[in-house]
């Protein structure tokens, strides 16, 4: 099922919300998580105006179940132009879930440099947390059922869809 949420108008209100809360200055840098929230951090950069190229992190060797699962056959590099000493991190994702894929993509961060802050925006909070980690800028909030999942789907456009995990 694909819900019809006005994805655009969520990113111009998490932009709007970003810039009222955090100085955007030339010590800020923006990081997209691949797939989905590096969709969202093209957007949201842009209209920052973040004069950093975007970085771009694939967590999938940071994954706590990869052991269990093996790696993805998609893996990318992740890609960081810039040095992250002491810069202010907008850490970007889809959907903020049980807070694994944010804690794999911090622990990557924190093997490139040492940041001043990171500050996590996401799409679409959703219940479901294992780990203690929250957004500072979520778009939607939402309480899904045990075997519901939500999911990105893109680039161009951009949709929600919600779906059965079984």
């Amino acid at each position: 099922m694909t819900d019809t949420y006005d994805i655009p108008a969520l990113i111009d209100a998490m932009a709007e919300r970003l810039r009222q809360s955090l100085p955007i200055d030339t010590r800020t840098v923006m990081v997209g998580i691949h797939t989905g929230g590096v969709w969202i951090a093209k957007s949201l950069h842009e209209k920052l105006g973040i004069q950093e190229p975007l970085g771009v992190l694939d967590i999938s060797f940071y994954r706590d179940d990869f052991t269990r699962i093996g790696i993805n056959p998609q893996v990318r590099p992740s890609h960081l132009p810039f040095n992250l000493d002491g810069r202010h991190i907008i850490l970007v994702d889809d959907v903020l879930h049980t807070g694994r894929t944010i804690r794999a993509a911090m622990n990557e961060l924190f093997d490139y440099g040492r940041p001043a802050s990171i500050t996590l925006a996401v799409l679409i909070k959703r219940d479901g947390r294992e780990l203690p980690i929250e957004a500072s800028v979520a778009a939607v909030s939402m309480s899904l059922g045990a075997n519901e999942q939500v999911k990105l789907c893109g680039p161009d456009p951009l949709a929600l869809e919600i779906r059965n995990a079984t």
